[in-house]
C-alpha cells in the first residue's frame, strides 16, 4: 500500500513514522479540510518529508517547477519529473497518476538547501499549497 504510493519517488523508502526525534524526518498531514497541516515546515538537507493523507479525500503533492531551488530534484506524487506532466496525468484514485488516497502517504528526501513550494493538484484553487524550507545540516 505505502509502497505503491511511494513508487517513483526519491524517498528513502523508510516508513517515516511520526517524524521522531533525530529520525531526520518531518510529517505533513493532508486533510479533508483541503489543507497541508502544517503548511510550512523546516527540514535539513538529507531529511525526508512524509505527507500523510489523514482523511478520505485524495490529494497530490506536486512541486511548482519554478518554486524549487536551482539544481534541486523535482518531486511529485506519482513520480513525475516536471510539473506539467503531473498536472496532465492526475487522476483521482490512481496512485500512478499522482493521487495519494486516504490512509496513504508520499515521501521525498531533500538533498538541496532552499525553499520548495508545492501544491495539491485537485485542490490548488482552494488554496492547498505548502512550503518546505530546507537548511544546511
Amino acid at each position: 500500500a505505502v509502497g505503491v504510493a511511494l513508487a517513483g519517488c526519491s524517498g528513502d523508502g523508510g516508513d517515516g513514522g511520526d517524524g521522531g526525534d533525530g529520525g531526520g524526518g518531518v510529517t505533513v498531514d493532508m486533510t479533508d479540510d483541503l489543507v497541508f497541516d502544517p503548511d510550512s515546515v523546516t527540514a535539513s538537507v538529507g531529511d525526508t518529508v512524509t505527507w500523510e493523507n489523514v482523511g478520505s479525500v485524495g490529494h497530490s503533492v506536486t512541486a511548482y517547477e519554478d518554486g524549487i531551488p536551482d539544481g534541486a530534484g523535482y518531486f511529485a506524487s506519482g513520480g513525475f519529473d516536471s510539473e506539467q506532466p503531473a498536472r496532465d496525468a492526475y487522476v483521482p484514485g490512481d496512485t500512478d497518476a499522482g493521487d495519494v488516497p486516504g490512509g496513504e502517504s508520499y515521501q521525498h528526501t531533500f538533498e538541496t538547501a532552499g525553499t520548495y513550494e508545492y501544491f495539491c493538484i485537485p485542490h490548488e484553487s482552494a488554496g492547498m499549497v505548502g512550503t518546505v524550507e530546507v537548511q544546511e545540516g
